[in-house]
C-alpha cells in the first residue's frame, strides 16, 4: 500500500477529533502527509418555516459558515497530534460524501480516516451516513473510527 496522504474530514464535532491521533498515527508510520478537509453544506431554508426574526439570506448565511470553518480548520489541524507532521487545510462546498470523496480523488489520498456519529434507526435514517455513502464511493481504503461503546451498568 503505497500511501503519501491521508485525507481526514471533519465538522468539527468531538466525534471527529476521535479521528485525529489515529489519522496522525498513520501518517507517522507511512509517511504520510495529512490533509485536513472541511465540507460546509448547502444552506436551505425549510419550506413552510417561518422564522420568529429575519432571517439572514442563504448567501450570507453560508458565508458566515465559510468563514467559520477558516477560522476552525486551522485550529483544528494545528493539534498537537499533528505535530512534526505536513498538513494541509482544505474547505468544499455541497454533500459532504461526495465532497469527500471528490477531494481524496484530487488530492491523491491513498487513505481516509473518518469518523463515524454512530447514529442507528431513525436518527440514521433522518441523517443518514456520511461515513458510509463514502466507505461506498471512495476508491482508496476508508477506515471508520467509531465512537466509544455506551458503558451499560
Amino acid at each position: 500500500m503505497d500511501v503519501r496522504s491521508i485525507l481526514l474530514p471533519t465538522d468539527f464535532s468531538e466525534c471527529a477529533r476521535r479521528a485525529v491521533p489515529v489519522a496522525a498515527e498513520f501518517a507517522r508510520l507511512l509517511g504520510a502527509r495529512v490533509v485536513c478537509l472541511h465540507v460546509v453544506e448547502p444552506v436551505v431554508q425549510p419550506v413552510g418555516w417561518t422564522p420568529l426574526a429575519e432571517p439572514l439570506p442563504a448567501a450570507e448565511l453560508g458565508e458566515q459558515l465559510e468563514e467559520s470553518a477558516a477560522r476552525d480548520l486551522p485550529a483544528f489541524s494545528k493539534s498537537p497530534e499533528f505535530d512534526g507532521l505536513e498538513v494541509e487545510d482544505v474547505i468544499a462546498r455541497g454533500d459532504p460524501s461526495a465532497e469527500i470523496v471528490r477531494a481524496a480523488e484530487e488530492r491523491g489520498a491513498g487513505l481516509i480516516v473518518i469518523s463515524s456519529h454512530g447514529r442507528t434507526g431513525l436518527g440514521r435514517i433522518l441523517f443518514g451516513s456520511t461515513a458510509e455513502s463514502v466507505v461506498r464511493h471512495a476508491r482508496c481504503p476508508v477506515l471508520v473510527v467509531k465512537p466509544p461503546e455506551e458503558r451499560k451498568p
